[in-house]
């Protein structure tokens, strides 16, 4: 419980080829200190399924992600147990700030993992999972399903596919 009051730090530098954004940090993952943290999320085989990475990091790897071009932050940044203990102030506030850090920041293109989160903090209700037509302080847009381990609508085959898409320009 102690984790709901701690942040987790983004994983991020200028010019990254991609940014992995979550829609919040779960209480495991700012507990130990690493994002996507929790047994059983996909995020991290799933970078590795679909080449993104050379071989499958850990989160305590998370790290490395930054010399591969690549990062992660959140939405919002407040810790929960799940997602939908989030309001929707939160979702919106949570996207404009978003946008002045990708402005800031400066990532090529800007990964939203969950479209439901998406829809919802960008105000686009008819959104579909892949590329976007809007960008997000100035960089691509594309939604990708959640990896939680949560989300059974997308096996380990389909979500490489969709996150393949990734590598390219």
């Amino acid at each position: 419980m102690a984790a709901r009051d701690q942040l987790l730090p983004d994983v991020i530098a200028k010019g990254l080829r991609v940014l992995f954004v979550g829609i919040n940090p779960g209480l495991y993952s700012t507990a130990v200190g690493h994002h996507f943290a929790r047994p059983g999320n996909r995020f991290w085989p799933v970078l590795a399924l679909s080449c993104l990475t050379p071989e499958l990091l850990s989160p305590s790897d998370d790290h490395k992600l930054l010399a591969l071009g690549m990062g992660i932050t959140n939405v919002v940044a407040r810790t929960t147990a799940r997602a939908d203990e989030l309001e929707l102030e939160e979702l919106l506030d949570g996207a404009r700030k978003l946008a002045l850090k990708v402005q800031h920041y400066e990532p090529k293109t800007v990964a939203v993992l969950g479209i439901t989160a998406y829809r919802t903090a960008f105000e686009r209700p008819k959104a579909v999972l892949g590329e976007q037509p809007d960008t997000i302080g100035g960089a691509r847009v594309v939604v990708l399903p959640n990896p939680s381990g949560l989300n059974a609508h997308h096996q380990l085959p389909r979500l490489a596919f969709l996150f393949a898409q990734l590598a390219a320009p």
